[in-house]
């Protein structure tokens, strides 16, 4: 007899060749290119992590955007910055669209192109070179010149915050031709030129005499153009008074050190408005950015707010599903998940990591499934206790504090082997660094293993994958009952819910980007 140790027949199917290695050197699985820019376009943030720098990230999108076909580009664009709300890489996939298909890229660029924020950096990415040119182009510059002129006297105020580049520069660039007086006015205003201030809008007229003599009421301008003024505390409240919900998140702490948050009226006021349903859902307010607000607080920030900032959480992750069934989900807490979810930005690095991502989302699962299994893990399964009905964030925080050491992401799944549990849906979030085990050669990755071995006690069981890092490889291969999404929008909850009941199969999430009408 054959020695039984090398030709054993292997129980189940064959599992699928791990030919790709990730950052960590391991084995794992490529993405195709549609899939792989997906992901890159719903995580990528063009900061240093972990594992990799900007300028490798950069190179990667580049690549492919420059594969795919030029309608997948497109609506690739559209979904990332509609669905994702995404910044920087929606304007970058526009701008390697400009020079493939002019055409297809005029008729989505006002889809993607939906703020001033969003056209400066449009600009600034075509400018950059690093798409295959330095200047507009024809199509470009007539698209950011149209815009210009349709946009609303607030919508230029507001792209009038921020440089590199200005919008006096992005004017100065495109040479808009504008339709009416009054817009002629503003422009020349934006420029630095003479203009006739009769014809200017009635709120920059107000914050022209407002910034000369500091009377009078707060003018209703962009809150940005406010900041660099000497202001009352009763300056300050008009501004709170009128922010927007984003705005008011981001400026907690300002109100607190300018006294605003000191008038029971004004706390009770910022408080409504944080855990209003209506403003949440207005905003397109994403639950990690309510979780970088709370991590932000000055410690003395008033235990309304603080509360305030619970209830919205909770409220951001209302479409949470229900999911039916025994429900497992794993938070990477590895030592790669430390670094800040934006990645290293000079200036613009957020407080919130990549682990408090992982933990958030297994929170979120957690609080709408609370007979679920939470199981941390990095090397191996952490223990850790939480309460379904303790607030999200304070499960989150409980989850992310127990962050270091090596990646395995078959760890949580090893263990519910070990336990003789056969769970009916595993959701595991993580980078997919993976290195922290031993290797089994070309005979797929240790985590397809594992898997193939708890599908062996319950074969209807399926598993996703939530990619929340930008580098392109995973450590289970897509099939019937293996699902890789990447990002942390909420989208995510709504795919994990239909590939949990069979509404939607592995390869849909780039399905739905196929979907999107161009």
């Amino acid at each position: 007899m054959a020695n039984k140790s090398v030709f054993a027949s292997m129980k189940g199917r064959l599992l699928p060749a791990a030919r790709a290695t990730n950052l960590a050197g391991a084995p794992a699985y490529a993405y195709d290119d549609a899939h792989a820019l997906t992901q890159l376009a719903m995580t990528g943030t063009f900061g240093q992590t972990f594992y990799q720098d900007p300028m490798q990230e950069l190179q990667r999108v580049l690549e492919l955007a420059n594969k795919v076909d030029p309608s997948f580009l497109a609506k690739a664009a559209i979904y990332t910055r509609q669905k994702g709300h995404m910044k920087d890489m929606p304007a970058l996939l526009l701008a390697v669209l400009s020079a493939r298909d002019p055409i297809l890229f005029q008729r989505v660029f006002g889809r993607v192109v939906d703020n001033g924020k969003m056209l400066r950096t449009f600009v600034q990415i075509m400018r950059s070179g690093q798409t295959g040119r330095k200047s507009l182009g024809s199509a470009p510059k007539r698209m950011v010149a149209n815009w210009l002129i349709g946009a609303s006297d607030r919508a230029i105020l507001q792209a009038n915050v921020g440089n590199d580049p200005s919008l006096a520069d992005v004017i100065k660039m495109v040479h808009p031709k504008p339709d009416s007086k009054a817009r002629a006015a503003l422009f020349a205003w934006i420029i630095g030129k003479p203009c006739d201030v009769d014809m200017l809008p009635a709120a920059v007229q107000d914050y022209m005499r407002f910034k000369k003599t500091g009377r009078g009421r707060v003018p209703d301008v962009p809150f940005q153009m406010l900041t660099q003024l000497e202001l009352s505390t009763k300056q300050w409240t008009g501004i709170a008074e009128k922010s927007s919900w984003q705005m008011t998140r981001m400026n907690l702490n300002t109100f607190q050190r300018h006294g605003v948050l000191a008038l029971p009226k004004m706390r009770k006021l910022i408080a409504d408005r944080l855990r209003n349903p209506e403003l949440i859902a207005k905003a397109r307010v994403f639950p990690y950015q309510l979780m970088t607000a709370y991590q932000a607080m000055s410690s003395d920030m008033p235990a309304q707010i603080q509360s305030a900032l619970h209830d919205a959480m909770e409220l951001s992750v209302q479409n949470v599903p229900k999911l039916r069934g025994q429900v497992v989900v794993a938070p990477d807490v590895s030592g790669s998940m430390s670094g800040a979810v934006t990645g290293y930005r000079k200036g613009a690095t957020t407080a919130t990591r990549f682990v408090d991502v992982a933990g958030l989302v297994s929170a979120a699962v957690l609080r709408r499934n609370p007979s679920a299994t939470v199981l941390p893990f990095e090397v191996k399964v952490r223990d850790v206790r939480l309460e379904p009905r303790d607030t999200i964030m304070t499960n989150a925080a409980r989850l992310a504090e127990k962050w270091g050491g090596g990646t395995n992401c078959a760890a949580p799944l090893e263990w519910l082997l070990a336990k003789g549990r056969a769970p009916d849906l595993v959701i595991i979030v993580s980078d997919n660094q993976s290195w922290a085990h031993a290797a089994y050669g070309n005979n797929g990755t240790v985590m397809m293993r594992a898997w193939e071995k708890l599908k062996q006690r319950n074969p209807k069981a399926k598993l996703v994958c939530i990619d929340i890092a930008p580098y392109g490889t995973t450590q289970a291969k897509e099939r019937a009952d293996v699902l890789n999404i990447g990002g942390f929008s909420d989208t995510v909850f709504d795919q994990i819910a239909a590939f949990a009941s069979g509404e939607m199969g592995p390869d849909h999430w780039v399905g739905q980007i196929e979907a999107v009408e161009v």
